[in-house]
C-alpha cells in the first residue's frame, strides 16, 4: 500500500473471480461483471493518486473447481489485489443462494478489517448482492460507498413475466422479492449510483422508488486496449481459425459474431431464428456463436442446459450445420482472435440481447475494428451512438435482426467507414485511462462532501476509560430485555448464576428498545445486576456499566445525517401512525403505534422517507411497533461495532432476543438465540445454522441456547440442568 492517496474497496461477491485467465462464461454467474471489476480494480491500481485497490469476494472451497478460488489473497498488480473471505457453503453456488449468507460475510470483513493499517476511504458494490454487503459495511464503519447495479431484479422479472414466464415459479427460482427489496435498500442509502448509460439511469433505476436521480453519475467502462486491437494484415489467427472452421463447410464466407452466457436474456436462440429464417442470409454468411464453456451439457446448471438444448433444436430444424460453429470451450485468449478473425471476413458482431445495461462486448467489437448489429436493448444504444460503428434494431422480430445484418454486409463501403468509427472513436470514450478519469474525480467529490478523508487508525478504538471487562472477555452474551431476559425469575436467576461463573472471560450486556433509565429500572425491578454494556432505544445508545460512561463514538457515528425534527413532521399524517409516549422517545429514536389495517405498507414509508431526501432505519416489530432510527443505528449494528471495537470475534458473541427489533443482531456470525415465545416475524429465520430457536421462553431459553452452543464457545462451560418450565412471571410489551 502507497503511504499516500486513496484506499478504494471493491466488493463483487459472486461468480467465479481469478485474475489469471478468468473463466468468463464457464457458468450464468461469470461474465462482464467479473471482468469489469478485474480491470477497474487493476486500471485503479496502476494510478498514483491511489494508494490501494482491494477486491473483496468470497472464498469458494470446491473440489470440482480449481484451487485458485481458495486462495486467501491474489495479487492483480503492485496496489491492487483480490481478498477472499469464506462465508456460507464452502461449496460454490449460484447468486440466488447467496443473500442468506451476506450478514457473514459482513461480519468476516469487520474481523478482517482490525488488521488493516487504515480502513477503507471509500466502497464500491457490484450488483445487489454486494450493495446490501456495502450499505451494512457503511453503516458500521461511517464509510460512503458507490454502488453499481449490473443488471436489476425488477427488469429482470419483468423481461421474464413479459416472455411468459410464471410469477410463482420465477420467485422460486430467482427470490425476486427480497432481490429488490435489497437493492431499493442499497439505492436509498449509496452515496453515488455507477450507470454506463443515460438509459440505465432512466429507464432502469428509475424503476425504483427510492433512486434520487441526483446521486445517478454516468462513467462508461472502459476495455482493455492493450488485448482488443485491430487485425495486422489478412491472415487470421492459425488457432483461433482452426477452432472456428471445422464447424463450417463454406468458412471463408463473412463472419456473424455472437458472445455471450447461455442465459435467456442475451436472446442467442433469438439471433439463431433469425439465421435460420432467413434464406438470403444463410447464403452470405456463416455465424460463430460463442456461449460460454461445458465440456457436457448434461453438467451444466439448468438454465445453461435448456438454453443449450434449445440452440442444438433449433440448428437441426433448420439444418444449420455447417453454416454455425458453436465451440463447447475456449481459452480466454481466443476472445479478442474471434473479434479479428470476423472482422478480417468482413463480417459483423450481433448483440441480439433483450435488457443489456451496457454491453462491453460491442466496445471490444469497436476496438478490434468489427461494426456491430445491436438490438435497442438499454446501454447498447448509447454505445453506437458515441462509436457511430453499426446498425441499432429497434425490434426484436427475427426478420427486423436479419435484415439489419444483411444491409450491413451489403454495403462494403459503409462497413469500412463503421469499422474505422470504431476504432477511432473507442479510444476517446471507451479506454480505461478515460474511466479512471471520471471515476476518481466522482470518489473525490463523494470524500470532500464526507469528511474528506476518511481514516481510521486502530487509535480509534483504543478502550474507554472504565470499561475493562471487555479488554479481558474471550466471549459475550448480549440479551434483549423484556420477553427474553426478563419474564421467568426462577430461569432468571438460573442464568445470572452462570454468568456469574463465568465472570472475567465473558462481558454481559443488554439490548433494548427502552431508554437508560427505564432498563436501569426494570433490570433493578428483576434484581439483575447492572451489565458490563447497555445497549438502549434500540441501538442508539451504547453505555458500559463503570460511571455508566457513554461511547460518544457511537453517537457521533449514528448522528450523520439524522434529521429528528423533519421526519418526525413527514410521518405526522401517515394513516394508522401513532407517536407513543414521551418516555418511548429519545434524541435518536422516534417511537410509534401502529394500527395494522390503516398504516400503509412499510415499503411506501420508506420511499416517502427517501423522496424527501431524509435517511432513517425504520425498523418494525410484534405487528404494532414501528421505531424509526438513523440509518446506522440498530441492535444489530451496535452489536458489530462492539466486536470491532473490542476485538472480540462476532462467533463469540452470544445474542438472544425475541422479536423484529432484534433480528439484525441474530444474523452474520453471531450465535443467535430465539426464545420459545418469540414473535412471529421471527420464524423466517429458522433452519439458519447460526440461529437457534428454543424450545423454552424467556431466561429458560437463553441457558438452552447456550448448552445448544457450549462446543463452539472459548469458556470452561458448566451446563446446569434444564431449567424448570418457565414461571407465571410478567413480560413488558416491548424489548
Amino acid at each position: 500500500m502507497r503511504e499516500n492517496g486513496i484506499y478504494i474497496l471493491l466488493i463483487s461477491v459472486h461468480g467465479l473471480i481469478r485474475g489469471e485467465a478468468p473463466e468468463l462464461g464457464r457458468d450464468p454467474d461469470t461474465g462482464g461483471q467479473v471482468l469489469y471489476v478485474l480491470e477497474l480494480a487493476k486500471a485503479l491500481g496502476r494510478r498514483p493518486e491511489v494508494a490501494q485497490v482491494d477486491l473483496l469476494t468470497r472464498l469458494v472451497q470446491d473440489p470440482g473447481l480449481p484451487a485458485d478460488y481458495a486462495r486467501p489473497e491474489e495479487a492483480l498488480g503492485p496496489h491492487a489485489r483480490i481478498i477472499r473471505l469464506p462465508f456460507g457453503p464452502r461449496r460454490y453456488i449460484r447468486k440466488e443462494l447467496i443473500w442468506d449468507h451476506l450478514d457473514q460475510l459482513v461480519d468476516r470483513f469487520l474481523v478482517y478489517a482490525r488488521e488493516l493499517p487504515r480502513l477503507p476511504d471509500l466502497l464500491h458494490s457490484h450488483y445487489g448482492d454486494a450493495g446490501l454487503v456495502a450499505q451494512r459495511l457503511s453503516a458500521l464503519l461511517g464509510i460512503p460507498f458507490l454502488h453499481t447495479g449490473h443488471s436489476l431484479g425488477r427488469c429482470k422479472r419483468d423481461r421474464l413475466l413479459q416472455a411468459g414466464g410464471k410469477e410463482a415459479a420465477l420467485e422460486r427460482t430467482f427470490h425476486f422479492q427480497r432481490r429488490i427489496r435489497a437493492e431499493d435498500e442499497v439505492l436509498s442509502h449509496a452515496a453515488r449510483v455507477v450507470a454506463s448509460t443515460r438509459q440505465e439511469v432512466s429507464e432502469q433505476y428509475g424503476l425504483y422508488g427510492h433512486f434520487d436521480p441526483r446521486r445517478a453519475v454516468i462513467i462508461p467502462p472502459g476495455t482493455d486496449l492493450a488485448r482488443f486491437t485491430p487485425a495486422v494484415g489478412r491472415r487470421a489467427d492459425a488457432a483461433v481459425a482452426s477452432v472456428v472452421d471445422r464447424f463450417l463447410s463454406r468458412p471463408r464466407k463473412p463472419l456473424l459474431l455472437c458472445i455471450g452466457r447461455p442465459v435467456p436474456s442475451k436472446n442467442i436462440l433469438g439471433l439463431v431464428e433469425a439465421f435460420g429464417l432467413d434464406a438470403e442470409l444463410r447464403a452470405k454468411a456463416n455465424l460463430l456463436l460463442v456461449a460460454g464453456h461445458h465440456e457436457d451439457i448434461r453438467d451444466m446448471d439448468e438454465e445453461g442446459r435448456r438454453t443449450w438444448e434449445s440452440l442444438l433444436l433449433t440448428l437441426d430444424r433448420h439444418d444449420l450445420f455447417g453454416s454455425v460453429a458453436f465451440p463447447r470451450t475456449h481459452a480466454p485468449g481466443d476472445i479478442p482472435g474471434f473479434y479479428r478473425l470476423a472482422a478480417q471476413r468482413r463480417g459483423v458482431y450481433v448483440n441480439p440481447s433483450v435488457q443489456e445495461s451496457f454491453g462491453l462486448t460491442l466496445i471490444e467489437a469497436a476496438a478490434t475494428g468489427l461494426p456491430v448489429v445491436t438490438t435497442d436493448s438499454g446501454g447498447p444504444r448509447d454505445i453506437v451512438a458515441n462509436c457511430r460503428n453499426g446498425a441499432v434494431v429497434e425490434s426484436l422480430e427475427p426478420a427486423a435482426l436479419s435484415a439489419a445484418i444483411r444491409e450491413a454486409l451489403d454495403d462494403p463501403a459503409r462497413w469500412a467507414v463503421w469499422a474505422r468509427n470504431g476504432l477511432r472513436r473507442v479510444r476517446d470514450t471507451y479506454s480505461w485511462d478515460a474511466h479512471v478519469d471520471k471515476y476518481l474525480k466522482v470518489l473525490q467529490r463523494v470524500l470532500k462532501r464526507g469528511r474528506k478523508r476518511i481514516r481510521r487508525e486502530r487509535a480509534s478504538v483504543d478502550p474507554a476509560p472504565g470499561t475493562s471487562p471487555f479488554l479481558h472477555a474471550r466471549a459475550a452474551l448480549i440479551c434483549d430485555l423484556d420477553g427474553t431476559l426478563l419474564g421467568d425469575r426462577d430461569a432468571l436467576d438460573q442464568l445470572l448464576a452462570w454468568i456469574r461463573r463465568q465472570r472475567g472471560a465473558l462481558a454481559f450486556g443488554v439490548a433494548t428498545g427502552r431508554r437508560l433509565d427505564s432498563a436501569l429500572w426494570a433490570l433493578h425491578a428483576w434484581g439483575v445486576p447492572e451489565p458490563d454494556v447497555i445497549i438502549s432505544g434500540i441501538g442508539t445508545e451504547i453505555r458500559y456499566a463503570f460511571n455508566r460512561t457513554p461511547d460518544l463514538a457511537w453517537e457521533n457515528h449514528i448522528r450523520q445525517g439524522w434529521r429528528r425534527e423533519e421526519l418526525a413532521a413527514l410521518l405526522k399524517d401517515v394513516p394508522g401512525l401513532r407517536p407513543q409516549n414521551r418516555r418511548r422517545q429519545g434524541p435518536y429514536k422516534l417511537s410509534y403505534t401502529v394500527r395494522p389495517g390503516r398504516f400503509p405498507p412499510l415499503e411506501e414509508v420508506a420511499a416517502s422517507v427517501n423522496q424527501a431526501g431524509l435517511r432513517a432505519n425504520l425498523v418494525y416489530s410484534e405487528s404494532r411497533n414501528l421505531d424509526v432510527l438513523p440509518h446506522c443505528a440498530s441492535k444489530g449494528h451496535a452489536v458489530r461495532y462492539l466486536a470491532f471495537k473490542w476485538g472480540i470475534p462476532l462467533d463469540r458473541f452470544l445474542v438472544a432476543g425475541d422479536s423484529g427489533n432484534d433480528r439484525d443482531m441474530l444474523l452474520g456470525d453471531s450465535l443467535g438465540i430465539v426464545v420459545a415465545n418469540h414473535s412471529q416475524e421471527l420464524g423466517e429465520l429458522r433452519g439458519r445454522s447460526r440461529v437457534y430457536f428454543a424450545s423454552q421462553a424467556y431466561a429458560a431459553g437463553i441457558l438452552e441456547g447456550i448448552r445448544h452452543y457450549s462446543l463452539r464457545l472459548p469458556l470452561p462451560l458448566t451446563p446446569d440442568p434444564a431449567p424448570a418450565p418457565p414461571s407465571s412471571g410478567g413480560s413488558a410489551s416491548r424489548g
